[in-house]
């Protein structure tokens, strides 16, 4: 429950319901005159178009008070939303089969009161080094890797126990044909925690169970080890929740570590990341030039080796196996250098991408910078927009003459792949990309390229009509202008 306060005085008191299902927590920006000015706010709502409660908590030392207590209301939402995943509802008559499965739902509350309470008394010491979010259990498992393995043991342990089987008299003899409970318990597909406590399988509700990790780490929770005092505590080993925990933390600490390398790369400035993507793209930007030599016989004994093994393998019928030998050829080489860094002969710093700072500038130097870069981008963005209206301007017959030269080119080029077999195709264009700088077809490659450039400058682009921006508002209104224009019509034509 919380109560507002305004510029006249305080206003009414509102209660809010944080163990309704679908309810979102989310950090807000607040401000004067509802302006999103200053991020030190907490918004709850149960959908995009329903009533929303934020709090302020305004805190000019930072925004730690803000995020300890959006902890605070997102584990009270968690912690409900747990029990209504994992535990059993309250109408479930097989409560009563288990010994002390009635208390799991008070098991679990404790828990979470447990967790704002150590949350509380860090923020009270200024002990907080990380996200509080991370200081509070069920909120945290909810985007944890393998959380939900976490969140089913905790549910073991808060509802599971031992069956609960009545005891028949001499009076009271069972029915003939019917059998014991607990052997009707048995032959089902429940889930055990380590000392034999029962979580019966049709409390079982959550999609989680079904997961492939899920089921891998309860086949191998069967194997006992250690010495098992109760559920909670085991000699020389761990139990089901400490298990997961571990498993839990140990994913959690790889998926941190890449997220780290991730951020490092994430360089601010937009000279600094052209240079380290020109320095990621250098192999193929070689590989590249390697091939542009080749082509034009700046080294005529390697281009002639190049095009022998190449019509070789195009006459050998050797095309199918050079797509696998070369994945062969790429997998050994990545083993191979994963064999010589564990040795340790690649040195320390192989695989690290090395680039340059960019010289010191001040604000202005930026913003030129900045606006020099957006003028390329927008150039570039212009050219391709008009390359793709010429390309729809020949496919709709926008120019009737253009189309048809190139519907033509289209069929002659279908007839001719019906008709020569692809390796003379193939080979006819190997030599016609290795011989077109050569001297003997220079000069009718120069004017074939011109003629082709000619003609696609006189290809005209595909109109575009922008249209002005319409809201909401005048959409709506002129619908209804529509409308009533039309219901006008209609009624004078009768």
């Amino acid at each position: 429950m919380s109560q507002a306060v305004g510029l006249l005085g305080q206003k009414d008191a509102i209660r809010f319901d944080l163990t309704r299902c679908g309810l979102q927590v989310e950090k807000a920006k607040v401000g004067p005159l509802g302006s999103d000015l200053f991020d030190s706010a907490v918004s709850v709502s149960s959908g995009p178009e329903l009533e929303i409660w934020v709090l302020e908590f305004v805190d000019l030392g930072g925004d730690l008070r803000r995020d300890v207590w959006h902890a605070f209301i997102n584990e009270v939402i968690a912690s409900h939303k747990f029990i209504h995943e994992y535990g059993p509802r309250d109408t479930d008559q097989s409560i009563s089969h288990v010994y002390g499965a009635h208390k799991g739902k008070e098991r679990a509350i404790t828990s979470a009161i447990n967790s704002i309470a150590r949350l509380q008394a860090l923020q009270f010491m200024r002990k907080l080094l990380d996200d509080p979010i991370k200081l509070v259990q069920f909120s945290y498992l909810q985007n944890a890797p393998h959380g939900n393995i976490v969140c089913q043991t905790l549910a073991v342990n808060y509802w599971g126990g031992p069956l609960v089987t009545k005891v028949t008299g001499a009076g009271n003899q069972p029915a003939p044909g019917a059998r014991p409970l607990d052997e009707i318990y048995e032959i089902s597909n429940h889930v055990f925690d380590i000392d034999g406590s029962v979580y019966l399988q049709n409390w079982m509700r959550s999609p989680s169970w079904s997961s492939g990790s899920s089921i891998n780490f309860w086949k191998n929770s069967s194997v006992k080890q250690g010495l098992v005092l109760s559920k909670n505590l085991v000699v020389a080993n761990l139990t089901l929740v400490e298990r997961a925990a571990l498993m839990c933390k140990q994913k959690s600490q790889a998926v941190e570590k890449t997220q780290a390398t991730i951020d490092a790369a994430m360089i601010k400035g937009i000279p600094s990341n052209i240079d380290l993507f020109k320095e990621l793209m250098l192999p193929l930007t070689i590989t590249a030039k390697n091939f542009e030599r080749l082509r034009c016989w700046e080294e005529p004994h390697l281009t002639v080796s190049f095009l022998a093994i190449a019509y070789t393998i195009i006459f050998r019928n050797l095309l199918p196996y050079v797509f696998p030998i070369s994945l062969t050829v790429l997998a050994a080489g990545m083993l191979t250098l994963k064999g010589l860094k564990e040795q340790g002969r690649l040195g320390r710093f192989f695989g690290k991408v090395t680039i340059r700072d960019q010289p010191p500038s001040n604000t202005i130097q930026k913003i030129i910078a900045l606006k020099d870069a957006m003028r390329d981008m927008e150039n570039y963005l212009q050219n391709l927009n008009v390359a793709l209206l010429k390309i729809r301007t020949i496919f709709l017959s926008g120019q009737p003459q253009i189309t048809t030269e190139v519907a033509l080119v289209f069929l002659s080029s279908a007839t001719i792949l019906f008709i020569v077999p692809f390796k003379y195709i193939l080979a006819f264009l190997l030599f016609d990309l290795f011989t077109r700088e050569l001297e003997f077809r220079r000069e009718m490659v120069k004017r074939f390229m011109t003629l082709v450039k000619e003609r696609w400058d006189t290809i005209p682009a595909a109109p575009v009509v922008v249209l002005p921006f319409e809201s909401d508002e005048s959409k709506a209104a002129n619908q209804r202008r529509e409308t009533t224009e039309q219901a006008i019509s209609e009624k004078f034509e009768q």
